[in-house]
C-alpha cells in the first residue's frame, strides 16, 4: 500500500511539473558571419531567457528551446538585435552593429521571416 502510494504521489509530482513547464521550441533567421557571432548570439539568447540555442552560420537560423511562461521569443529576438544582429522581428542599433569585430559585420538586408517556423 505504501509503494502504490508512494507511485501516486510521484506520478503526480512529474506530471505536474510538466504541465508547469510550458516549453516551446522555433526558430528564426539571424544575420552574422562566423563562430564569433555564433557566441555573441548564442550568449545573448541564453541572457534574454532561452533554455538552448544553436545557431547555425551557413544556414543564419538560430534553433531555440524556451520557457514561454518566463520569456517570450520577441524577448530573445530583441536581446539578439541589441547586441547587433538582426533577426526576422527586429534590426539591431546601428551603434550597436558598428561595434561588432570586423569579421561580424555582416551584409545588412531585410530579413524576410519564414512563415513555416514553428
Amino acid at each position: 500500500m505504501k509503494t502504490t502510494t508512494f507511485f501516486g504521489v510521484a506520478f503526480s509530482i512529474l506530471f505536474s511539473t510538466a504541465v508547469l513547464a510550458q516549453d516551446k521550441s522555433t526558430s528564426f533567421k539571424v544575420s552574422g558571419n562566423c563562430n564569433m557571432c555564433k557566441r555573441t548570439i548564442e550568449n545573448a539568447a541564453k541572457s534574454a531567457g532561452a533554455t538552448s540555442i544553436t545557431w547555425d552560420p551557413s544556414k543564419k537560423i538560430a534553433y531555440v528551446v524556451f520557457d514561454s511562461s518566463k520569456v517570450s521569443v520577441d524577448a530573445i529576438q530583441k536581446q539578439i538585435a541589441g547586441v547587433g544582429y538582426d533577426t526576422e522581428k527586429f534590426t539591431a542599433d546601428t551603434k550597436a552593429y558598428n561595434s561588432l569585430p570586423d569579421c561580424c559585420q555582416y551584409e545588412r538586408v531585410k530579413l524576410q521571416v519564414n512563415k513555416s517556423n514553428p
